[in-house]
């Protein structure tokens, strides 16, 4: 702690990031990152940019890209913003539209981010109980709020909600932008990204870091309203007007393009799932349904602190929450196939 710091920085928590270790030989299961690579185009693309162009700025706006996202999903240019991750733009959208007089709405069990963001900005939030389940039960937002946000499929859990559940949610929440948080939603689920000119204060929230294998390019989007887009422009232009460069405009926009890799890669990563699942659930463990590129496991014979150690003893690293309600469940990646039977073998010892 330092005494020239301001008085906010003092009281925050910051986010904790999922562990990168600089270990060989480790089967890296806690990050939630594809185990496949990203489309051959995209590295194309990355190699064609490399050269003298990279003296210049890159686009501000990343209007190719945004271009080539509203092509993609049926939308306008101007219902697209592009950040440095999706991370950024949760940022943004905090600053921008839930400092409000009411509390801003969550789960209790969601993505850890938020309460960190509510911190910095000083938003006042209110957190909703998952169900004895983990099911989002969005009849308990029906109260007044500044705003409403939510993965789908929520983050640790897995859990997905229906389409239909989010539009009943958005025809009875009017007053406040309701955040969709779609990072896992190719792996199982329905975007929300079709109800959005029907309702001007939904805000769906996607990354390239899962689903199209680019988590080390860091490029998020948001889609909705060109109304409610501007408060995000204001923010970004406020703080850091070329958050996207040269190398990551033009990956995204051959990742978009290149459909048949992203069809065959979210293919792969859910049987996969449905492999592992099977086989966790042979082992003894509860397995949450999952919707996400993850699993959230228990072992009811087993603490999940002392599980998640011995898989560290084996060079197998998966995510373990010190929290209530999930201290003794464990997220587990989704792995190649050769991955996922070493983390197997290595519970098997573990049990």
């Amino acid at each position: 702690m330092s005494r020239y710091w301001s008085p906010v920085i003092n009281q925050l928590s910051p986010y904790v990031p999922g562990e990168q270790p600089k270990l060989h030989d480790l089967v890296k299961l806690n990050t939630n990152e594809n185990p496949y690579g990203p489309s051959a185009r995209v590295i194309e693309a990355i190699r064609n940019e490399l050269g003298d162009g990279l003296r210049l700025y890159p686009d501000p706006t990343a209007s190719r890209l945004r271009q080539t996202v509203a092509a993609y999903y049926g939308l306008q240019p101007d219902q697209v913003f592009i950040g440095n991750g999706s991370d950024e733009i949760l940022a943004h959208s905090f600053f921008a539209l839930f400092q409000q007089l009411r509390p801003l709405l969550f789960p209790d069990i969601t993505y850890s981010f938020y309460p960190v963001y509510c911190g910095l900005y000083g938003i006042d939030y209110r957190s909703i109980p998952l169900a004895d389940d983990f099911s989002l039960r969005l009849e308990d937002y029906a109260q007044p709020n500044g705003g409403i946000i939510f993965p789908n499929p929520n983050a640790p859990t897995g859990r997905l909600l229906p389409l239909e559940e989010i539009e009943a949610l958005l025809q009875r929440n009017r007053d406040s932008v309701v955040l969709v948080d779609e990072a896992y939603i190719d792996f199982g689920g329905e975007s929300a990204v079709g109800l959005i000119d029907r309702y001007d204060n939904l805000l769906v929230v996607q990354t390239l870091s899962k689903s199209r294998s680019l988590a080390g390019m860091r490029i998020g989007l948001a889609l909705g309203n060109a109304d409610l887009l501007e408060g995000l422009i204001r923010v970004k232009d406020s703080f850091n007007s070329y958050p996207i460069d040269r190398l990551a405009i033009a990956a995204g926009i051959a990742a978009f393009e290149d459909k048949d890799h992203f069809r065959q890669t979210c293919r792969r990563v859910i049987e996969d799932r449905e492999a592992l699942s099977l086989a966790l659930r042979g082992m003894g463990f509860e397995v949450l349904p999952s919707a996400a590129n993850f699993l959230f496991v228990r072992h009811t014979g087993h603490d999940a602190a002392a599980l998640a150690a011995c898989l560290r003893e084996a060079r197998v690293i998966v995510r373990h929450f010190r929290q209530p309600r999930i201290d003794q469940y464990l997220r587990i990646t989704i792995g190649t196939p050769e991955a996922n039977q070493r983390l197997i073998a290595a519970l098997k010892s573990c049990l």
